[in-house]
């Protein structure tokens, strides 16, 4: 009876742990899905098919200047093997780096947000918060297919 038991209880373990890898990859997937929609009208906006709109460009910097450090965060050891997960092992065998770029996306976005002022400084610094974007990923993230 206490096999019984003591087998139930590790199955048990087994499959809140399995649960817990899928949720932590599906939260810091959401963070990635709701950062990609709001560069989608940004990028429209850099290449001139979208007209320049300073709150659609805030609202999208501010969603640039929260995510990263919230998404960093997901990434505890226990993931890694995580089935449907786009992050290489690069992510946890140089951590530090991985979480740097988080908060310098963080920072750039937060910088961005205070000198956005119309479509000329928009210009000019957007740039420099997107290249985090192609940054983390050439280093972190699996190439698609």
């Amino acid at each position: 009876m206490k096999r019984t038991i003591f087998a139930a209880g590790l199955v048990a373990l087994g499959v809140s742990a399995a649960i817990a890898q899928s949720d932590v990859v599906a939260q810091r997937q959401a963070l990635m899905k709701e950062m990609g929609a709001q560069t989608r009208p940004i990028g429209a906006m850099m290449r001139g098919q979208e007209p320049f709109d300073l709150a659609k460009v805030q609202a999208g910097l501010k969603v640039l200047a929260e995510n990263p450090v919230k998404f960093v965060a997901l990434f505890p050891e226990n993931s890694k093997d995580a089935p449907k997960t786009e992050a290489l092992p690069a992510v946890w065998e140089n951590k530090a780096k991985f979480e740097s770029y988080g908060k310098k996306m963080s920072q750039d976005a937060q910088t961005a947000m205070a000198s956005i002022k119309d479509e000329a400084s928009f210009k000019t610094e957007m740039p420099k918060v997107l290249q985090n974007c192609g940054t983390c990923h050439n280093e972190f993230r699996k190439k698609s297919s």
